[in-house]
């Protein structure tokens, strides 16, 4: 068995500690409870990789027409423009 530690709310820990006390649970035992209750209610699955999520992307974007030194041109003359730079 590993032994860690975990930060919970005041508010959460207090209701914790009263549902271990009413049902004369330890609280090391409520909280494995409640991991194992957590686990079988979302049970895991593997999701095949080109379905995994992607952020979205836009044909709206970007430095269209700009090559990279272009870019690192107009970077390098706006930060010598900025006084807080």
């Amino acid at each position: 068995m590993t032994k860690t530690q975990i930060q919970v709310p005041d508010r959460l820990f207090a209701k914790i500690k009263k549902f271990a006390r009413q049902h004369e649970l330890s609280l090391a035992e409520t909280f494995r409870r409640g991991a194992e209750l957590l686990l079988e209610t979302y049970p895991e699955h593997e999701i095949p990789s080109s379905q995994q999520w992607q952020p979205p992307t836009s044909g709206k974007v970007g430095w269209k027409g700009l090559s990279a030194a272009e870019l690192r041109d107009l970077a390098a003359e706006d930060q010598s423009r900025n006084p807080f730079a």
